[in-house]
């Protein structure tokens, strides 16, 4: 099978794989989208400190199931649109016994401890593998980074009653935003790009602000009558913005950052102590797969225009110079494989 590998810093090649072997609880998906996340950006731009030597990048999926093992139950039906969760867990690490397998010890993602899904064929187990006759792969293949996004709502428990502020409208800041505004809440979405602020809008944010352009810290205050939003969510992972976030939530208020910052980033330990703050870390997502399916087979939001392009995947390398050239206009880029 044909694959694309990001040999080292800015270098991805075709690469000739093995077909994948079919073992009884597993399910063969023949792969139609791949989506390209930030770790796989940060891994072309040789800052991904999880990859080690030359990666087939990919955990992002959508594709048809065309086989399955004969110990795959009835409900996972050969034919149908799929998408996959692309982590693995121990079930004997704390994290797992804690029944967060989502943050296992041992994990390895598709893509980063483990060769990826930027191929024409991946097997999985079962356990792994989302099904929708509803959904187009075009919009299955946005279902884990939303979920990832949605995952971090989850973490900073989010209710009605809570005013949000979301740094970052990429898709996982959007995800995010999609499980906050379902939950209720007042939502506030801070980016530099109007355009990605435009979409937030038709996703459920209430308000938005353009850091670049706005003082953001007058914003909020303005907007919360000085007294901070409860809960902040940074899907950015920027010293400045992991600052702000701890600046901007009130007192007793929630911090949870999903953004990987690339160096050791100061934090004001004295705000923290201060007001008193619960400050989480999110990671991958945890049993919300089926939740952010049927949001969106409730067509609750225009989920497809987060896809800012498709390239074919002879284009993979021209997809990852794109991406690495114009950061601040893409919300995600899509490997058409059979293109």
């Amino acid at each position: 099978m044909k694959a694309y590998t990001i040999e080292k810093q800015g270098v991805v090649s075709p690469v000739t794989i093995s077909e994948p072997e079919l073992k009884s609880t597993d399910v063969l998906i023949d792969i139609k989208y791949v989506g390209l996340c930030g770790s796989d950006l940060s891994t072309y731009r040789g800052k991904m400190p999880l990859v080690v030597g030359a990666r087939i990048p990919g955990h992002e999926i959508s594709g048809v199931v065309v086989a399955k093992g004969a110990d795959v139950p009835d409900s996972i039906k050969i034919g149908s649109n799929a998408t996959l969760s692309p982590y693995t867990n121990c079930g004997v690490c704390p994290a797992c016994m804690q029944g967060r397998d989502n943050t296992c010890e041992f994990n390895e993602t598709l893509g980063v401890q483990r060769e990826g899904a930027l191929t024409e064929k991946v097997a999985v187990p079962y356990e792994k593998v989302f099904a929708s006759d509803i959904l187009s792969l075009e919009e299955l293949v946005l279902v884990e980074p939303l979920s990832v996004g949605y995952h971090s709502a989850n973490r900073a428990r989010i209710s009605e009653i809570d005013t949000v502020l979301i740094l970052g409208c990429g898709t996982i800041g959007m995800g995010a935003l999609c499980a906050a505004h379902r939950k209720g809440a007042t939502v506030i979405v801070a980016d530099i790009d109007d355009s990605k602020l435009d979409r937030a809008k038709k996703f459920g944010a209430d308000y938005t602000i353009n850091s670049m352009t706005q003082d953001i810290k007058q914003e909020i205050a303005k907007l919360t009558n000085n007294r901070g939003v409860d809960a902040v969510i940074e899907a950015i992972g920027l010293p400045q913005t992991i600052g702000m976030a701890i600046d901007l939530v009130s007192f007793a208020g929630r911090v949870t950052f999903i953004g990987y910052a690339k160096s050791q980033v100061e934090v004001d330990t004295n705000l923290i102590v201060r007001k008193e703050l619960d400050v989480m870390g999110s990671r991958n997502a945890l049993r919300v797969f089926p939740s952010v399916i049927n949001m969106f087979e409730k067509k609750t939001g225009p989920f497809k225009e987060l896809i800012t392009k498709i390239f074919p995947l002879d284009e993979t390398a021209e997809a990852f110079k794109f991406w690495d050239e114009n950061p601040g206009i893409v919300s995600k880029i899509v490997i058409d494989v059979k293109k």
